[in-house]
C-alpha cells in the first residue's frame, strides 16, 4: 500500500499520530490533496529538534512537533487538528491580538513573556519566548502561523534570584565593620562600601580611581603605592599596612589593606576584590610589645619591667596576651587572657601557674596547646588562627600569634601570646566567598550560553542545506546537472561542519594536532605567496624574515590557519586596500599578556601588521570569545580568531594584541623555539605506490557506534577489502587471538567504553610488531594532550579516499621497513 504521507520525516510521535488519523473528514480532506506549502511546512517541523507549532488554514488547524508536545499537557489528546483557538482558549486574551498581527503579514518575536498554560489542569506561572511568523500557501498568500517557542522559566527565576543574592550582597557588605572594596586590573578603585567615606570624610565618588590615597598618611604614601604596584604586576595577594586620617577626630588610625585577584576561564585578572581592617591596636600592642623587648633587654631587673609595661600597655587592649617562660610558667597575663581562659577551663590563671598544671583537667586542648607554645619557646615566630570554647559563645574564632621573649643579653627566655578574636571578620570573608561563587557561576552560564547558542546555529545553518539536498536528490526524476549540484553542496556543508567542530576544539585546546619540527621562517615565505590569493591584489604583503632558521614544533596545517585567519582580519580591517606585514623574530622569554605571567626559554614570534581601522579598547578583552564578531551578518562566524589562540596555548604559546583606533593592529603569535630536526624526516610515506595500493586486504573494523562501523565496513568493502568488525576494543583483541595472521591492518575509533583505542593501538603493537594500526577519532582528549602516540590518525568526518590513502600509506611503510 503506497505510503499517504511520502514528505513527513520517518520517526517521532507526532509523524506517527498524523499518519494514524483519518483526515477525509476534516477541512484539509485526504492528505493526497494537501497543498506543497503544507507538506514542506509540516516536514520541516518534524525534523526540527526545537519546540514549534504550525496554523493552517482559515480556521487554523493546530500542528505540531515532539519538542511540543510537552507544552500542551492535557491538551495533547486532542490538539492534533483541533483549531488554534480551541487549542488555546485559555489564553487567548494574550496571544489573540499576535495571531491576528501574523495573518496581517507581521512577524513578531517576543521574549520572557509570563503566560498561565495550566498544562496540567491546574494554574502554573511560566514565562516564554517566542517568534510568531506567516506561513505562505502556493499562491503566495497568508494561509498560517508558523511559531518557534522555548520556556524560558528557569532563567527568569534564576535572574531574578541572583538580583536578590546581589541585593543581600550589598546589605552585608554595609554591615561590615571592614571595608569591602574592589578595583580594576590597573589599580583603580571601582567600589567600596560607605564606612570608607564615614571614616576618611571623603565624598561620594571621590575614593574612585586612585582617589582613596588622599586620605593615607604622607609618610606612608610612597609605600602603599610601591606594594600595590608590586602585587598589580605579579597577580600576588595585596598585603599592606598605611595610616588613613580619620574625619571624625583628624587623627591618623593604623589599616590593614588585602585584595586578592579574581580570574576568568582563560586565567586573566578582571578584578581584585579587597578590605580594609582597623587594625590600630594590635599595632599599638605590637609597638609596646617590641619596647617592651628592648627594655627587658636594657634593664637588669627584668622582673620589675614587665609588670610595669604589662599594666601600662596590655591592659588597655580587648587583646588577649600572655608571656610564658621556657618552663610553661605564667611571666604575665592581662585580664582579658585571664577571663577568658577562666571562662573556658573553669580555672584563673596567675604569674607563677604552669599552664600544663593548669590544663591537667582537659587533656583534650593539652596537646594541642603545647604543641604550639612548644614551637614559639623554641624561638620560632608564627600566627595561627583557631577555634575553641563553647560554640555557643559570642566569641569562637582566634588569631593567635606567638613571639620569642628575649632578656637583655638577647638570650631567648620565654614568649608572648597575642590572641585577637576573628569571628565576625572569618564570617563576613565566608560570605564574600559565597558572594563571589555565585557572580562566577552567574557568568560560567551566560559563557556557555553563548557558545551553545552559536553552536547550534551554525551548525543547524549546514543540517538545512544538507537535509534539504538529501530530499532533493531523493526525487527519481532529479536532472543529472541539479543531482550533481546538490552532491556537491552535501560534500561542501560536510567540510564546513567539519572545520567548524576543528575549530571549537582548537579554541578548546582538545585538538588532535599533528606536530613537526620545521623552519617557520620558510614557512611563512610560502604562506605569503598563498596569501596574495586571499587578501587580493590592492593589498601589499611584505615579509620581514631573519636570515638565522626559526624552528618551531607545532602542527603545520594549524600554524598556516592560523596566519590565514589572521590576514582574513586583517583584509577585512583595511576593507581590501593596504600593506599587511609579516614579521618574524626571537624572543628569549614568553612576555606577560593579558595578565599571565611570562615564561622562560626562546620563543620564536610572528607579528601580523595591518594599516586597518584599529580595534577599540572596550571590544580587545572580547575579540578571542568564540562566535563574537564585529562583522556584519554572513561575513564571519567568530570562530578566526578563536582558533588562533588555541592553537597557541595548546602548542605551548599564546598571542598578543596591541591596536590603536584608526593607526592598525599588530596581532602576534608567540610558539617555543626548538632544536632543528637530527635528520631530515622522511617524506616518502605520502608517495603512494599503486602496485601495493591495489591489492585486496582483510581489516579489523574497531567502532562503537553501530551506525559508523556499518559505514566503515561497507566503504572498505567497497574500496575491495574484506573486513571484520569488533564493536569494542576487547572483542578486537579475542579476534587477533582467535586467528592472529588473518588481518593486514588494523582500523580502530579512539574513544569507545572500556578500553580505548590508544590502549588497544598499544597491546597490538606489543603483541604484533609489525600489524598496521590506524586510529580514528572526531575528538578524543587523550590525543589533545600527547599527538597521536605514534600511530596514524584519520580524522573524522573521513572519506572513501581517506581511508583508502591512510591504508596504502602505512601498507608502503611497512614493505620498505
Amino acid at each position: 500500500m503506497a505510503d499517504a504521507f511520502p514528505f513527513l520525516p520517518a520517526g517521532g510521535l507526532t509523524g506517527a499520530e498524523i499518519r494514524a488519523r483519518d483526515w477525509s473528514a476534516t477541512p484539509l480532506g485526504p492528505p493526497e490533496a494537501w497543498p506543497p506549502a503544507l507538506r514542506n511546512a509540516l516536514s520541516l517541523m518534524l525534523a526540527c529538534p526545537t519546540a514549534m507549532f504550525l496554523a493552517w488554514g482559515p480556521d487554523l488547524r493546530c500542528f505540531y512537533n515532539d519538542a511540543y508536545r510537552p507544552m500542551l499537557g492535557y491538551r495533547l489528546d486532542t490538539a492534533l487538528g483541533s483549531p488554534f483557538r480551541e487549542v488555546w482558549g485559555s489564553i487567548w486574551g494574550e496571544i489573540g491580538p499576535l495571531v491576528e498581527a501574523t495573518l496581517a503579514g507581521e512577524s513578531r518575536t517576543l521574549t520572557d513573556v509570563m503566560l498561565d498554560l495550566s498544562r496540567e489542569g491546574v494554574p502554573e506561572r511560566g514565562w516564554w519566548s517566542f517568534t510568531y511568523s506567516p506561513v505562505l500557501d502556493d499562491d503566495g498568500r497568508i494561509n498560517g502561523l508558523f511559531c518557534v517557542t522555548s520556556e524560558t522559566t528557569d532563567r527568569v527565576l534564576g535572574e531574578a534570584a541572583l538580583r536578590e543574592s546581589e541585593d543581600h550582597f550589598r546589605h552585608t557588605v554595609e554591615l561590615n565593620p571592614q571595608v569591602p572594596w574592589t578595583c580594576d586590573p590597573d589599580g583603580n578603585v571601582t567600589s567600596y562600601s560607605n564606612r570608607w567615606l564615614e571614616l576618611t570624610g571623603q565624598a561620594a565618588g571621590e575614593p574612585d580611581g586612585a582617589g582613596w590615597a588622599k586620605a593615607l598618611h604622607p609618610d606612608d604614601l610612597a609605600a602603599t603605592m610601591t606594594a600595590f604596584a608590586a602585587s598589580l604586576s605579579t597577580g600576588e595577594p595585596v598585603d599592606v599596612d598605611y595610616r588613613i586620617r580619620l574625619a571624625r577626630t583628624a587623627e591618623y588610625r593604623w589599616m590593614r589593606a588585602r585584595a586578592r585577584p579574581r580570574r576568568n576561564g582563560s586565567g586573566e585578572i578582571v578584578q581584585w576584590y579587597g578590605v580594609v581592617e582597623d587594625i590600630h591596636d594590635r599595632k599599638l600592642a605590637e609597638d609596646a610589645l617590641r619596647e617592651m623587648n628592648e627594655t627587658l633587654e636594657r634593664r637588669a631587673e627584668a622582673a620589675l619591667a614587665q609588670r610595669k609595661l604589662w599594666a601600662d600597655v596590655f591592659e588597655t587592649t580587648d587583646a588577649l596576651v600572655a608571656a610564658l617562660d621556657r618552663d610553661y610558667r605564667f611571666l604575665a597575663v592581662n585580664r582579658a587572657y585571664a577571663d577568658e581562659f577562666a571562662a573556658i577551663y573553669g580555672v584563673r590563671p596567675r604569674v607563677g601557674d604552669t599552664l600544663l598544671d593548669v590544663l591537667e583537667g582537659h587533656p583534650e586542648h593539652l596537646a594541642a596547646v603545647r604543641a604550639a607554645w612548644s614551637r614559639a619557646l623554641s624561638g620560632e615566630e608564627f600566627t595561627l588562627v583557631e577555634e575553641f570554647g563553647d560554640p555557643g559563645r559570642r566569641r569562637t574564632l582566634y588569631e593567635l600569634r606567638f613571639t620569642p621573649l628575649k632578656d637583655a643579653t638577647g638570650r631567648r627566655v620565654g614568649a608572648f601570646q597575642y590572641a585577637r578574636d576573628v569571628t565576625e571578620r572569618l564570617r563576613n570573608q565566608e560570605r564574600l566567598a559565597r558572594a563571589e561563587e555565585a557572580l562566577r557561576h552567574a557568568q560560567k552560564m551566560e559563557a556557555v550560553g553563548q557558545l551553545t547558542g552559536g553552536v547550534a546555529h551554525d551548525f543547524n545553518n549546514l543540517l538545512t542545506i544538507i537535509r534539504s539536498s538529501v530530499e532533493f536528490l531523493r526525487r527519481p526524476n532529479l536532472p543529472e546537472e541539479r543531482r550533481t549540484r546538490y552532491l556537491e553542496a552535501v560534500a561542501d556543508t560536510v567540510d564546513r561542519a567539519a572545520k567548524l567542530t576543528s575549530q571549537l576544539l582548537a579554541f578548546a585546546r582538545r585538538q588532535p594536532l599533528q606536530p613537526e619540527v620545521f623552519d617557520a621562517g620558510a614557512r611563512i615565505g610560502g604562506i605569503a605567496q598563498m596569501l596574495n590569493a586571499v587578501t587580493g591584489a590592492r593589498i601589499r604583503i611584505v615579509t620581514e624574515v631573519p636570515d638565522d632558521p626559526c624552528h618551531v614544533r607545532v602542527d603545520p596545517s594549524q600554524f598556516e590557519t592560523a596566519l590565514v585567519n589572521l590576514a582574513v582580519n586583517a583584509r577585512d580591517a583595511m576593507d581590501g586596500e593596504g600593506t599587511l606585514s609579516l614579521r618574524l623574530f626571537r624572543r628569549e622569554a614568553l612576555p606577560s599578556i593579558r595578565g599571565h605571567a611570562g615564561a622562560g626559554g626562546a620563543f620564536v614570534a610572528v607579528s601580523i601588521v595591518d594599516e586597518g581601522a584599529g580595534i577599540p579598547p572596550e571590544l580587545l578583552t572580547r575579540i578571542f570569545e568564540p562566535f563574537f564578531t564585529t562583522k556584519e551578518v554572513g561575513k564571519g562566524t567568530g570562530l578566526g580568531l578563536s582558533q588562533v589562540i588555541g592553537f597557541a596555548k595548546q602548542s605551548g604559546g599564546d598571542v598578543d594584541v596591541a591596536s590603536e583606533v584608526g593607526r592598525g593592529t599588530t596581532f602576534t603569535l608567540y610558539l617555543p623555539h626548538v632544536d632543528p630536526p637530527r635528520r631530515a624526516e622522511d617524506t616518502r610515506d605520502a608517495d603512494i605506490e599503486e602496485d601495493r595500493g591495489g591489492w585486496p586486504l582483510c581489516v579489523l573494523v574497531v567502532e562503537d557506534n553501530l551506525e559508523v562501523g556499518r559505514f566503515c565496513t561497507q566503504l572498505l568493502e567497497d574500496l575491495g577489502h574484506s573486513t571484520v568488525w569488533a564493536h569494542n576494543a576487547e572483542a578486537a583483541l579475542v579476534e587477533m587471538e582467535r586467528m592472529p595472521f588473518r588481518f593486514d591492518a588494523v582500523f580502530s575509533d579512539v574513544v569507545m567504553p572500556g578500553m580505548g583505542g590508544v590502549e588497544l593501538a598499544r597491546r597490538l603493537r606489543s603483541q604484533h610488531p609489525t600489524l598496521p594500526v590506524i586510529l580514528t577519532t572526531g575528538y578524543s582528549d587523550v590525543l589533545a594532550r600527547d599527538d597521536a602516540h605514534g600511530f596514524d590518525l584519520v580524522r573524522k568526518p573521513y572519506s572513501a579516499e581517506q581511508v583508502a590513502r591512510a591504508l596504502r600509506a602505512v601498507l608502503n611503510r611497512q614493505k620498505r621497513r
